[in-house]
């Protein structure tokens, strides 16, 4: 197998194991993890903000999300690991800031803010780059995941729309960033 195929796919086999693990421990401790999630304008919620993409409620929760976190993930790794990495941190980040912001009073915890990140920034990238490989990518998460946006709708007091609508945004502001960064950044 390729180097750079086999760095990507540990990449996301470790995300995965590292999920699963997390879930398994807040299995075993009745839930114990909760309440390191998202708390909405509290100084205790805010260590929520890097931590509730990496806690789920139940494994159905993770196992709803793990799929399309995967998968995207692969998508946006076509490119570098390194890009991968600053725009996964940039959606969890700010995705989890706007929902502290603006949440409503609830526990935010899940993957689904960063799974819409990836999404909004995947389908945002075939706009604003208009290269061939990113529109087609573009496409393919619109045409497999188009559904997801039915998510941007509160429809059950137990999911975080607030989460998926952060996300979403925060990645296609991500992929407008960098192409208005790569716009002024003279090529060498």
């Amino acid at each position: 197998m390729k180097p750079w195929l086999n760095t990507r796919i540990k990449l996301l086999a470790v995300l995965a194991g590292f999920l699963l693990l997390i879930q398994l421990i807040n299995s075993l401790t009745g839930g114990s993890l909760i309440h390191l999630g998202i708390i909405p304008r509290t100084l205790n919620g805010l260590i929520g903000i890097p931590l509730a993409p990496f806690i789920h409620g139940s494994w159905g929760h993770l196992l709803g999300n793990l799929p399309p976190l995967m998968v995207l993930s692969a998508l946006l790794l076509h490119r570098a690991i390194k890009e991968y990495l600053y725009a996964s941190l940039f959606i969890i980040i700010t995705g989890g800031l706007a929902v502290w912001l603006v949440g409503r009073d609830a526990v935010h915890v899940g993957a689904s803010g960063w799974v819409f990140g990836l999404w909004g920034l995947l389908i945002a990238q075939g706009f604003f780059r208009r290269n061939l490989i990113d529109i087609l990518i573009s496409l393919l998460v619109l045409f497999y995941f188009g559904a997801m946006a039915s998510g941007l709708l509160p429809v059950h007091q137990y999911i975080s729309t607030e989460s998926h609508i952060a996300g979403a945004l925060s990645g296609a502001l991500y992929a407008w960033l960098m192409n208005k960064h790569h716009k002024t950044t003279p090529s060498t």
